[in-house]
């Protein structure tokens, strides 16, 4: 399936409200652990993804969450970099199941947050380019997604998180991290 299924896709077609989960923070040892592959058609799997969409929304300045940091080693994140400026191209929000990278191109560093790091932020180098395969939960539908600039961005930082790694691994050094002076 192309990025035209992904963009219509809307938190309501998955039948079950939301809930607002805790945000882990690290040291948590969930984030830091390899999130297990999941059934994107499970009961289970449906409400994990209203749940993340459900706490991203009531989340000041968040364009992605993980199952991980919100306590649960699985493979599924949600993003939505709708209104954020640095966005080019945005597919509204959307959820992902078992998501892999399948091409990256065009590194650049910028700087980046998280909500499970709410004291730094860290210059990583991440593609701006990238060509993405997962499922949506529910349907289980296996789509690729095509983005660019800071929707892809996003998309790497939310894998990594189901992958076990935060933003501190993948910055430079000590040098590259740094205080947050401003919270959301």
């Amino acid at each position: 399936m192309s990025d035209e299924r992904v963009s219509s896709w809307t938190e309501d077609e998955l039948g079950v409200p939301g809930r607002v989960l805790p945000v882990v923070r690290a040291p948590e040892p969930v984030l830091s652990t390899v999130g297990a592959d999941v059934d994107p058609t499970s009961p289970e799997t449906v409400q994990l993804a209203a749940d993340l969409v459900g706490t991203m929304r009531v989340s000041p300045g968040c364009v992605g969450l993980a199952a991980p940091q919100v306590g649960v080693s699985a493979r599924v994140f949600c993003v939505d970099v709708t209104d954020h400026p640095k966005t080019r191209t945005g597919h509204g929000t959307f959820v992902l199941c078992n998501a892999e990278v399948l091409e990256s191109s065009r590194n650049e560093k910028a700087r980046e947050g998280c909500m499970s790091v709410p004291d730094f932020t860290g210059d990583v180098k991440r593609a701006s380019r990238l060509v993405v395969r997962g499922a949506l939960p529910g349907t289980g539908e296996v789509v690729t997604l095509t983005t660019d600039a800071f929707e892809a961005r996003a998309l790497q930082h939310e894998i990594d998180h189901c992958a076990g790694l935060l933003f501190l691994d993948r910055a430079a050094g000590a040098h590259a991290i740094y205080a947050r002076t401003t919270y959301l």
